[in-house]
């Protein structure tokens, strides 16, 4: 099987089929969102932005400067 970049050759849906690497986390995820209703998962979502919030504003300001 040739390696294939999943991010851009199946952008409109996967192109192996089931021969597919990660067939087995899309079942997962599946489940996933089955099995938590949806007010857990907006909770998960709110906490996980939340605490991404928290990690950037702890961090001093990284300077880029433009290549003259």
């Amino acid at each position: 099987m040739a390696e294939i970049n999943c991010a851009e050759a199946c952008v409109n849906g996967c192109v192996l089929g089931e021969d597919c690497p990660h067939l087995d986390y899309q079942k997962k995820a599946t489940q996933f969102i089955q099995d938590t209703p949806l007010d857990q998962i907006l909770t998960m979502a709110d906490e996980a932005v939340r605490k991404r919030m928290i990690e950037r504003a702890s961090q001093p300001p990284k300077w880029v400067f433009p290549e003259e």
